[in-house]
């Protein structure tokens, strides 16, 4: 049997589609009924997620640059797939305000500026500040310990290096101590307002000195638990409001 080609480097795995199924049946058994038409449908939206996830780790990871315009089909080629599911990705990119359409050409990532950031970091101030100081006189000391290992996980993924995989982890943090208030609209509001916080800014550094960047804001994870087991509303005030003010250096 001949082995499979190679995927390209980078390449998304994407469902085989499914066809019909072979098999042995006599005159005497029944026929397979048909199964509805739907499973296409269901890849192509599972493709387009894997998609979408790819493409906002590159926009994390400063893998798509600022101001840089990428068309869909050099992408496809990128990821393995076809250009349809990189389209309506970058689309409901662009819905986030990440990339805005240049037409005939394709996606331009968004230029943003140090302004912008800063008005970033006093939304979410205002929104998470008020909810985690009552979250910090009423959640049991037990409950915060429940979310001790996703605190120590923002460290091991700050000490890797990968601003994405920190990104990805930091946002988990964040939502499940929002989701101790017990608001869906919370939650998603305040994870939309992080995640525009992590693009990166025009010009913004990538280096060495990004790692130790992530482990400061990581390790401030660890202390707000430690204040919010504590009650001291103080320091989980000040830990909080300087963890959105720092949160533009880490993306």
């Amino acid at each position: 049997m001949a082995a499979a080609a190679a995927e390209p480097a980078g390449s998304v795995r994407v469902p085989r589609q499914v066809g019909e199924v072979r098999g042995e049946h006599t005159h005497s058994e029944p026929a397979a009924p048909v199964a509805p038409r739907v499973r296409p449908v269901v890849q192509r939206a599972s493709v387009r997620g894997q998609i979408l996830d790819a493409l906002r780790a590159a926009l994390v990871a400063g893998d798509l640059r600022p101001g840089e315009v990428y068309s869909a089909p050099v992408l496809g080629e990128r990821f393995g797939v076809s250009a349809t599911p990189v389209r309506e990705a970058m689309q409901q990119l662009a819905l986030e305000g990440a990339v805005e359409v240049v037409p005939n050409r394709g996606f331009r990532v968004v230029e943003r500026g140090a302004r912008e950031l800063a008005e970033l970091a006093e939304v979410r101030a205002l929104l998470e500040v008020p909810v985690m100081l009552r979250l910090a006189r009423t959640v049991p000391a037990e409950r915060w310990a429940e979310l001790r290992p996703l605190a120590e996980a923002t460290v091991r993924a700050a000490a890797s290096g990968c601003r994405a995989t920190y990104a990805e982890s930091d946002r988990r943090f964040h939502r499940a101590v929002l989701s101790l208030a017990g608001n869906a609209q919370l939650v998603q509001i305040a994870e939309d307002l992080h995640r525009r916080a992590q693009w990166p800014l025009v010009g913004g550094a990538r280096g060495v000195r990004a790692r130790a960047d992530l482990l400061a804001d990581a390790h401030e994870h660890t202390a707000l638990l430690d204040a919010l087991v504590a009650r001291d509303l103080d320091v989980v005030r000040a830990l909080v409001g300087e963890h959105f003010a720092g949160a533009g250096a880490v993306g």
